[in-house]
């Protein structure tokens, strides 16, 4: 299935050091038309930095994408919103060979019935520092994460 990657360009600093930097915002699978209306849910939802006072914000749809356009009391921000399909990334989790089948279960196991509950499982405790913040984010070495 096709990899869409939802890009956002966007205009940051003021004045001289005003400039353009993109961001991937996330990946997903799907088709083309899916990720696009993805995409717009997320242009109309876009609140930039700048400017600060906002006076006039249109948004128009191009042909693989958004372009948002912030009019501010002095100066004018854009906001491109484009969908591109993902071609290759170097730092892509290794995907298992697609030849590769799930283990057998050993002769003479009993295999679950496919409605039993499974049990619940304990989760460690974690360790916070003396605010109660915790050291380490849960989400850190979660391997299901773009």
């Amino acid at each position: 299935m096709t990899i869409w990657g939802l890009v956002m360009e966007t205009t940051v600093g003021v004045g001289e050091r005003k400039h353009g930097e993109a961001y991937v915002l996330t990946h997903m699978d799907g088709t083309r038309e899916e990720a696009l209306v993805e995409l717009e849910q997320r242009a109309r939802r876009h609140t930039p930095e700048h400017p600060r006072s906002p006076k006039r914000r249109r948004l128009f749809r191009e042909s693989d994408g958004f372009l948002l356009v912030i009019d501010g009391a002095w100066q004018s921000f854009s906001t491109r919103f484009t969908v591109a399909e993902l071609l290759d990334d170097s730092a892509a989790p290794a995907s298992p060979p697609a030849h590769a089948t799930p283990p057998e279960p050993e002769p003479g196991s009993e295999s679950e019935p496919a409605d039993a509950v499974p049990a619940p499982t304990s989760t460690p405790p974690v360790e916070c520092d003396a605010d109660g913040v915790p050291i380490r984010p849960n989400w850190w070495g979660r391997t299901d994460l773009p």
